[in-house]
């Protein structure tokens, strides 16, 4: 399968030297590969330059100077590199953060899934980053499908209208949940691993900011208070102890007291929290139903 890849990169030169090496490392290489440096003060540019000399296939597309780092901006710059594909014929198409790596074969196991289940829209794989492994440590599930290497059958992206805009974020989140409304699988498969190399959430701030940020995103993308609660206790037994959970449950009721504008459609609202509340049923009776068998071998044993 036919595949093309998109990074927007801004001030990525302590890291995008080791997503341009697991790219150009691939069994299976891209048709194209256009990066867009968006407006960077550091040498991103200069260091896609070097590899552009030797891989005609990566093209380098320059944005003019923004005032804030903004996940709207992001967006744009993706569209960017989008209309530089023009013609170019594909089947699926990513969006690679300019901060990870992978191993030589990663691209092509992605690639060969989209062959063998038509009605894959959207694929990728866990994450690690400093210990930390999504697949693991992450509230989320195989649904979900993480932002920093995301790819989606051309056909599933023209349905879904691309990334939509919001300068708050949640555009990876909004693009990979309305697939599934749409009834396009979407899946995060275990077998492989990219490693993430700057702390998510965390590119102009501190752990703890992040968290609350990203409580404010649970709430302006529709999550269920019930799905925050349980969320928080969670995030409340991980590093920052108590404090990260705080953080988070600050975040979604600052949020709810402002009543922030929610950039999804009430139809998205609802299938996402129909979606948390099917996963809370799934956690509960897998619970239920550990008790009852170390009820049963309890009872084994002392008879």
């Amino acid at each position: 399968m036919r595949y093309v890849l998109i990074t927007p990169a801004r001030n990525e030169e302590a890291y995008i030297e080791k997503t341009l090496g697991s790219v150009v490392s691939q069994t299976v290489m891209p048709e194209q590969w256009v990066i867009v440096d968006d407006a960077s003060t550091d040498s991103t540019a200069q260091l896609v330059e070097n590899y552009i000399r030797d891989y005609p296939w990566i093209e380098l597309v320059r944005r003019t100077q923004r005032s804030e780092r903004s996940f709207s901006r992001k967006v744009d710059a993706f569209n960017a590199g989008l209309q530089r594909l023009g013609s170019r014929e594909f089947e699926v198409i990513g969006n690679l953060d300019a901060d990870l790596s992978f191993d030589p074969e990663y691209l092509e196991f992605l690639m060969d899934k989209f062959a063998e289940d038509p009605k894959l829209g959207v694929a990728g794989t866990p994450f690690v980053e400093n210990g930390y492994d999504s697949a693991r440590d992450s509230f989320e599930g195989e649904n979900h499908v993480a932002g920093g290497c995301q790819l989606f059958r051309r056909q599933c992206f023209e349905e879904i209208g691309g990334y939509i805009g919001n300068p708050a974020g949640g555009i990876d989140w909004i693009a990979v949940t309305t697939a599934r409304m749409k009834g396009w699988k979407t899946c995060s498969f275990p077998e492989k691993r990219f490693h993430h190399y700057r702390s998510l959430g965390t590119a102009e701030r501190g752990i703890v900011a992040s968290l609350f940020s990203y409580g404010e995103k649970d709430y302006y993308l529709g999550g269920s208070p019930v799905w925050e609660l349980f969320r928080v206790c969670y995030r409340s037994a991980k590093r920052p102890f108590i404090i990260g959970g705080l953080a988070l449950l600050a975040g979604y009721c600052w949020a709810a007291l402002r009543r922030t504008k929610r950039p999804i459609s009430p139809e998205l609202m609802r299938f996402h929290r129909r979606e948390q509340m099917n996963k809370l049923r799934a956690i509960f009776g897998s619970l239920l139903r550990l008790k009852k068998l170390d009820s049963f071998r309890v009872a084994t044993q002392r008879n």
